[in-house]
């Protein structure tokens, strides 16, 4: 194995693979009003070419693996894509972002397939507004349900993503952040990103502001995560058996120790989540692409991997909403 970095001397070790641009939820943050065109089935990665891509990557460095979506759930068989992951020797984390909506019914079996932990997104405790957020009739319940499931079979720590939306969720923040006292939650609260493709930057709720918050529960003392590879800067209330996360996309960029790749349902290698360059890999897997043309092509887009995101400046990806980029 040789190391991977890019152009800054930032060690890339981390694929985050989009398996569907499909998702049985429709989160206003996530997707436009107007909704997405589907990609259709041909023109989304098969699991043997995510695993080609995996191999060839984790001979390069890579050695953590998340899988996304869309909802990565919704598609049939998930858990032969992690068994195929589990199954190359120099990953030694696979994990998976999803709603939790379906996840109660396959949580044991993705964890006997190799899946190591999940993260959960969850942006409200109250089923009305669940719905309203999610634009869906999916029930909170269900969500709570696949938390409970994931923690039964040993996918842990259960992180649970809550993205704070000004005037629609912000006042929840502090019930979230009381799960970690006595529940043993591990919450991270994500500043709204201007991602579903429209013009219009949104307001956000600033990290500062929400620790303002929860400081009514009690001082937040830093501490560290018990296994991740994300952004986050973690705290941890008086006696609380869980944790509370903060991710600043907005307020306090991370990029200068950004860490991965995005690999798109539909074969696209994107090195920066708030950038419309990408690099196709699709094509040249159906070409019979060797395994070093494969490797070049991997170095092609972290070449290409920019210091940091202009969001301040209003450049946010156009191609792609959040829902078909995979987080």
């Amino acid at each position: 194995m040789t190391g991977l970095s890019d152009s800054f001397q930032r060690p890339i070790n981390y694929l985050r693979i989009s398996v569907t641009d499909r998702c049985n939820l429709r989160c206003v943050y996530c997707m436009p009003v107007s909704g997405v065109c589907p990609l259709s089935h041909d023109d989304i990665l098969r699991y043997e070419e995510i695993n080609t891509v995996a191999k060839a990557a984790a001979e390069m460095g890579i050695d953590k693996i998340r899988l996304t979506g869309g909802e990565p759930l919704v598609r049939a068989g998930l858990p032969e894509l992690v068994g195929m992951l589990a199954s190359i020797e120099t990953i030694d984390d696979i994990s998976l972002t999803t709603n939790g909506t379906l996840l109660a019914k396959y949580a044991a079996e993705l964890k006997s397939a190799g899946l190591n932990r999940v993260n959960i997104s969850l942006d409200s405790l109250k089923p009305e507004r669940f719905q309203s957020i999610t634009r869906s009739d999916s029930h909170l319940e269900d969500a709570l349900e696949g938390i409970e499931a994931a923690r039964g079979v040993g996918l842990e720590p259960v992180k649970l993503n809550t993205v704070v939306i000004p005037s629609v969720n912000d006042d929840e923040v502090l019930d979230f952040a009381a799960k970690t006292i006595n529940e043993e939650w591990h919450v991270r609260f994500i500043e709204l990103m201007p991602l579903t493709g429209e013009t219009k930057t949104p307001q956000f709720v600033s990290a500062s502001d929400m620790k303002k918050k929860i400081e009514k529960l009690g001082e937040l003392e830093p501490c560290l995560p018990s296994v991740g590879n994300g952004p986050a800067k973690y705290f941890r209330l008086p006696d609380a058996r869980g944790t509370i996360g903060f991710i600043t996309p907005v307020s306090e960029h991370f990029c200068f120790n950004c860490n991965r790749l995005r690999l798109t349902a539909d074969g696209k290698l994107r090195p920066c989540l708030l950038s419309d360059y990408e690099v196709d890999l699709k094509q040249p897997l159906r070409q019979g692409v060797s395994s070093e043309g494969l490797k070049k092509l991997i170095e092609e887009a972290v070449a290409n991997k920019p210091l940091q995101h202009h969001m301040a400046e209003g450049q946010v990806p156009r191609q792609r909403p959040f829902s078909q980029v995979g987080g």
